[in-house]
C-alpha cells in the first residue's frame, strides 16, 4: 500500500468533471465526536500502516461517515465530491480539510477511491471513472453497496486498480454519530483474492469495525438479510405504533395516563418492549418468542385479526392484520403449533 500524498492543490491535468452527484437532504447537525484519550501517545505494539489520500464519491451518509473514521485512523481525505447543500454542509462541518472537487480531479488524486452512491447509481459512477481516463493504476477503489460484491468494479479493475466491496452493516442518519457507530458495526467484506481481502480487512479495522467475509455469489443474499431484518423491522414496528395509537385514542388520549401527557405514547409503551425483545431474540434465537402463538392460543389470535381488521389500515390483503397473520405464521414455525392455530393462520377456519 503507497504512502500518502499532502492533500491539497489540483491534479495536473485539471480535470473536474461537473457531474451532479445527488444526494437526499439528511438530519443535519453540528455536533461533534470526542475523540478518545489515548494513555500512552505516541506508542504501539502494531507497524504503523500506510496512510492513504482518500478521495471520496460523494459526501452523503456513509461516505461522510467513513471518510471521517479513515481520517481519525490517520488517513487524509483529500478531495471528496459533494454537489448538493447538504452534501457541502456535511463536508464543512465534519471534513472541513478536504476540498470539494469534480469527479475527474477526486479520482485522479486518489490512493483510495471510496464509492459511496445509492445502489441504482453505482453502475453509471463506475463507467464515468472508466471513461475519465483520470484512474492511475494501483488505485484502490472500495464501493459500499450492500448488494454487490468486486464484480461490479470490473471496468475499473480492468484498467488496473485493485477492487473492494466494504459494506457496513449500520444504519446513518447524517450526523457525527454515524462515524461512532463504526466502532460497534461489522463490514461486509468481498475481494478478488486474499491480497485484496487483507487489505479491506485492514481499512476496516483502522475504522474500528469488524470484518466478515462474504462471497461474491452470497452478496445479494447477504444484503436481502439485512434489509429483512433492519428495513422491515422499522415497517413492523410502524404498524404497532399505528394500532396502538387506535387503541389509545379510543380510551381517550388525554385520560389514558395520571398526568394526562399522551404525547407519542405508543411510542414509549412498544420501546421498552421492543428493545427487550430485540436483545432476547438475538441472544437465545427463537427460543426467545413469547404470546400467544407461542402459547397455542387460537382464540386470542382470532381476536387479534379481528381488532387489527377494524381500524384504518388494518384490512385488506396488504393491511396491518394480513402482515400480523404472516408474521405469526412465521414465528408457528418455531413453535409446536396446534392445528386449529395452523389452520387460522393458513386462512382455513373462518
Amino acid at each position: 500500500m503507497p504512502f500518502a500524498r499532502q492533500a491539497g492543490g489540483r491534479d495536473a491535468s485539471g480535470a473536474d468533471a461537473g457531474d451532479a452527484f445527488g444526494d437526499d437532504v439528511y438530519l443535519e447537525s453540528g455536533a461533534t465526536l470526542r475523540r478518545p484519550v489515548d494513555p500512552f501517545p505516541g506508542t504501539s505494539n502494531l507497524p504503523a500502516p500506510a496512510r492513504l489520500t482518500v478521495g471520496i464519491v460523494s459526501a452523503g451518509r456513509v461516505g461522510t461517515a467513513m471518510g471521517e473514521a479513515l481520517e481519525k485512523a490517520g488517513h487524509v481525505v483529500g478531495a471528496v465530491v459533494a454537489r448538493s447543500t447538504a452534501s457541502r454542509r456535511r463536508v464543512a462541518e465534519r471534513l472541513p480539510d478536504s476540498e470539494i472537487l469534480g469527479l475527474g480531479s477526486v479520482v485522479a488524486r486518489s490512493e483510495l477511491l471510496l464509492l459511496s452512491v445509492p445502489d441504482t447509481e453505482l453502475p453509471g459512477v463506475i463507467d464515468e471513472i472508466a471513461d475519465s481516463g483520470a484512474l492511475r493504476p494501483g488505485t484502490i477503489v472500495a464501493h459500499t453497496a450492500g448488494a454487490h460484491g468486486v464484480g461490479i468494479l470490473a471496468p475499473l479493475t480492468a484498467r488496473g486498480a485493485l477492487g473492494l466491496a466494504l459494506h457496513p452493516a449500520m444504519t446513518f442518519v447524517g450526523t457525527a454519530e454515524d462515524t461512532a457507530r463504526l466502532t460497534n458495526a461489522c463490514f461486509a467484506v468481498t475481494a478478488e483474492d486474499a491480497v485484496g481481502e487483507a487489505i479491506a480487512s485492514s481499512l476496516v479495522l483502522e475504522m474500528g469495525g469488524e470484518p466478515v467475509r462474504i462471497a461474491e455469489s452470497d452478496r445479494t443474499l447477504y444484503h436481502a438479510a439485512l434489509a429483512h431484518g433492519a428495513n422491515h423491522l422499522i415497517a413492523l414496528v410502524s404498524d404497532a405504533v399505528a394500532a396502538l395509537n387506535a387503541a389509545i385514542d379510543h380510551s381517550g388520549r388525554d385520560a389514558a395516563t395520571v398526568d394526562g401527557h399522551g404525547a407519542r405514547l405508543a411510542e414509549r409503551i412498544l420501546a421498552p418492549l421492543v428493545k427487550a425483545s430485540l436483545n432476547n431474540v438475538l441472544e437465545l434465537g427463537p427460543a426467545a418468542l413469547t404470546g400467544p402463538v407461542a402459547r397455542g392460543d387460537s382464540a386470542a389470535v382470532r381476536r387479534h385479526l379481528e381488532a387489527l381488521r377494524a381500524i384504518r389500515g388494518g384490512d385488506g390483503e396488504h393491511g396491518i392484520a394480513e402482515s400480523y397473520r404472516t408474521m405469526a405464521r412465521r414465528a408457528a414455525e418455531t413453535t409446536d403449533a396446534p392445528r386449529a392455530l395452523l389452520d387460522l393462520l393458513e386462512g382455513r377456519s373462518a
